[in-house]
């Protein structure tokens, strides 16, 4: 939220720096986003008099003016402003001035043969208005300011202060609402609230409400014999400083209101209404243009505001373009309503409409201030345009119950953990708008819906006095070393990041949201926002791929030639969400060299290799996984389907997908070139529980272990790693590891064949083994590669 010093100013009294201010903000809780001074920009203007005005010796178009800011000689300066003359007094711009509202520095120039140097600035330059017609004329009594800066002459010099409102607090959605904060943290005093005074007279206008659930009340008074023009610098310049673009006095007014107070107003043409105005849900199907001159299909759980013709105004969000005010508005109605905030929200979400009516609504105003509201914009609407105010129609009842909260000053030290004198707690509340009775029962202002328990109270006095007061005060714990708390399945995910990196992977964080049309190669997203901050961030993310991907990409285009990227993170399925290890390879897996040549990709088995690498690190059984090819349960259609596959304990239990990204996706998603990747599904590593018992002691074999190899005659078809496996399980005491360690295909093994040759590693632990023990083992890997198909190859 953004407004002027000045304005702050208009509801506090204080002597207080703008530091200070802006320091205080960030104590209390309203942190301080940006500050912004738009003098700044303009300070190297000067209010400056033309002093000659005659026509350009080559173009009849063009005037060369002699102009006077001040300096010891006049500037020279070619102009094509149409009210450019003698004796005027405009804004000037010396050489080396930077223009912001066309984007260039001013440099001496030629135009057509004559020297210029500066220029005189109109309104659209100096980005103060969009008037381009002509060079800015100043009134006759700037005479005296020659050679000012133009922004101390038009006493511009007015920061703004940029501040971030958290959801809980709709009482500072209105600068006075800020203001009240500072004067209940010593930076001032609030100043009385002034809703004017107003002469009322005759009968207010027909309104009423049909919609108690979705509008309790709805109050209205008509202005006629307005006049309806620009509204005021003061109010503009206000307007400007929170972002607003000025229309025209009624629209300015409502939405000043609306800053000032967080009390959004609306303004109806009485001319463009037939019959009186009712508050009623939409019937399904009912259309309305909104101001945004965007066509909305309403239902019925939606609230608008209506007359005999129809819906005009969508309730509490945005009004209607047909009864808007123009220029030759006359008479005007002023609705002033309290909306249920639960309400607004959902018909703002199912709309996809957002505006700043619909923030303040769905936050909750004070449903207490519609009088006040209606009497400060019929002041300014009388003030500003004229006209004669009708009484006011009340419908409805607003719901202004208000909260009693018992509260006991000694829970701020029990919970807060910050001694406060009980009367201190007092004053910080009552200045915030609290009231207490001798028992301590404190009633909330009926501007603080986020206020709901003696919790709240302790919050509010902890805020103000300063969170920082609040002394450190380390938590108690038993003597002697700490134990460890981390479960098993963080144990492990600590594991296999660090696995990870110390194998040459660069971690990353990416979005756990990400577009359609990322999701959609990985089946689609299972979960989606209905209303968004962007398109690219709607849907929780199926897998970790696409955003490893995206920042793949995005290493490449900066030159990375080897990437290598993994990430932590979750994955969202319909079920829930998977604690999920992804990683990409792509570039170059080793340099090109004199030695080996060209640069050599990655592929499939690098992505493998690093699965292995970390699901042994994170204390998966690796010697016990079954490598799969692609099938109904995986890896996806994500992989190319004859470079990938899947790691399993059993058929159904997946612990990893690996392989090349197929073509599709690289290209759907942006990347050049081939990639491998890889998923680790941590949820699915059978972890051992933590057990109580030291770990047994380290006790190395006595005796020399032995190895032995084997050629088998296989299908060319069969797994490697089935064979291994199936050799390794043959005699579990004995034998330690099996190794593949050559691979032979040729005729001489015959057709559809090929050869695997393992090596076999036995420990011995109780005696040497014999020839016959030997013997006995051979039988039983040769029996347990059998059941394969497997031939021991003469």
């Amino acid at each position: 939220m953004k407004f002027s010093l000045s304005w702050l100013k208009a509801h506090l009294d204080t002597a207080a720096s703008l530091t200070e201010i802006t320091d205080k903000l960030t104590d209390i809780g309203l942190e301080l986003e940006g500050l912004e001074n738009p003098a700044d920009a303009l300070r190297p203007f000067r209010v400056a008099k033309v002093i000659e005005a005659g026509p350009h010796p080559n173009a009849d178009k063009l005037q060369l003016l002699k102009v006077d800011d001040g300096s010891s000689e006049p500037w020279q300066v070619v102009c094509g402003a149409p009210n450019a003359k003698k004796d005027m007094i405009g804004v000037f711009g010396p050489p080396g001035t930077y223009i912001p509202g066309s984007d260039f520095t001013l440099k001496p120039a030629k135009i057509r043969d004559v020297e210029s140097f500066g220029m005189m600035c109109s309104a659209r330059e100096l980005e103060l208005g969009d008037d381009h017609d002509g060079i800015i004329e100043l009134d006759a009594s700037a005479a005296e300011a020659v050679g000012q800066s133009y922004a101390d002459y038009a006493q511009i010099d007015d920061p703004v202060i940029d501040i971030a409102i958290t959801p809980n607090r709709q009482d500072c959605m209105g600068v006075r609402g800020v203001a009240r904060d500072l004067a209940a943290a010593g930076v001032g005093t609030l100043k009385a609230l002034d809703t004017g005074t107003i002469d009322r007279s005759g009968a207010g206008p027909d309104v009423s409400t049909n919609d108690p659930d979705g509008c309790p009340a709805f109050y209205g008074c008509t202005v006629n014999g307005v006049s309806n023009g620009s509204s005021p610098g003061w109010m503009q310049a206000r307007l400007k400083s929170a972002g607003q673009k000025p229309i025209n006095a009624l629209v300015d007014i409502t939405n000043y209101v609306m800053l000032d107070h967080g009390r959004p107003l609306h303004v109806y043409d009485v001319s463009k209404l037939s019959g009186g105005l009712v508050a009623r849900k939409a019937t399904d199907g009912e259309k309305l243009t909104a101001l945004n001159d965007k066509e909305y299909v309403l239902d019925a759980t939606m609230t608008v505001i209506a007359d005999n013709n129809g819906a005009h105004d969508i309730g509490g969000i945005m009004g209607g373009a047909e009864t808007g005010s123009e220029k030759s508005t006359t008479d005007v109605l002023i609705e002033c309503a309290y909306f249920t905030p639960e309400n607004i929200a959902k018909t703002g979400q199912k709309l996809m409409l957002t505006s700043d009516a619909r923030q303040r609504f769905e936050r909750g105003v004070d449903p207490a201030f519609l009088d006040d509201g209606i009497d400060i914009a019929t002041s300014l609407v009388i003030e500003l345009c004229g006209g004669k105010a009708s009484e006011v129609t009340r419908a409805g009842t607003p719901p202004t119950d208000q909260k009693v909260i018992s509260y006991d000053p000694n829970q701020c030290a029990t919970l807060g953990g910050l001694e406060v004198a009980a009367e201190q707690q007092k004053a910080i509340l009552e200045a915030l708008g609290f009231t207490i009775d001798s028992n301590w029962q404190v009633t909330v202002p009926t501007w603080r819906r986020d206020v709901g328990g003696w919790q709240d109270l302790i919050e509010e006095v902890i805020r103000i006095e300063g969170l920082d007061a609040i002394p450190s005060t380390p938590l108690p714990r038993k003597a002697g070393v700490a134990r460890p708390t981390a479960s098993p399945e963080q144990l492990a995910e600590r594991k296999a990041r660090r696995a990870a990196a110390s194998r040459g992977l660069n971690e990353t964080v990416t979005w756990s949201f990400i577009s359609g049309k990322e999701a959609a190669p990985f089946g689609g997203g299972n979960w989606s926002l209905a209303n968004p901050i962007s398109e690219d961030l709607k849907v929780m993310r199926p897998s970790l791929l696409p955003g490893l991907i995206s920042a793949a990409q995005r290493n490449a285009d900066r030159g990375a030639s080897s990437i290598r990227l993994f990430e932590v993170g979750r994955r969202y399925l319909a079920e829930t969400e998977h604690p999920t290890i992804g990683l990409v390879l792509t570039g170059a897996n080793q340099a090109r060299s004199w030695q080996s040549g060209g640069a050599t990709k990655f592929d499939a088995y690098d992505a493998k290799a690093q699965v292995l690498a970390i699901l042994e690190a994170a204390g998966a059984p690796v010697g016990k996984l079954m490598d799969f090819g692609p099938d109904d349960a995986g890896p996806g259609n994500h992989y190319h389907p004859g470079q990938s596959g899947t790691l399993r304990l059993g058929p159904k239990k997946i612990l990893a997908a690996y392989g090349a990204l197929h073509p599709s996706v690289t290209k759907a998603l942006g990347l050049k070139g081939a990639a491998v990747a890889a998923e680790i599904f941590l949820d699915a590593i059978p972890l051992k529980k933590k057990s109580d018992h030291m770990r047994d002691a380290f006790s190395p074999p006595a005796l020399q272990a032995v190895s032995r190899d084997f050629a088998f005659i296989v299908d060319s078809e069969l797994p490697a790693g089935d064979l291994a496996r199936a050799v390794k399980g043959s005699d579990k005491k004995l034998i330690t590891d099996a190794r593949i360690f050559d691979l032979f295909e040729g005729d001489s093994v015959g057709e559809g064949k090929k050869s695997l040759a393992v090596e076999v590693t036995l420990q011995p632990t109780e005696a040497t083994l014999t020839d016959e023990d030997l013997k006995a083992l051979t039988d039983k890997v040769v029996a347990a590669a059998g059941k394969l198909g497997a031939e021991l190859r003469g």
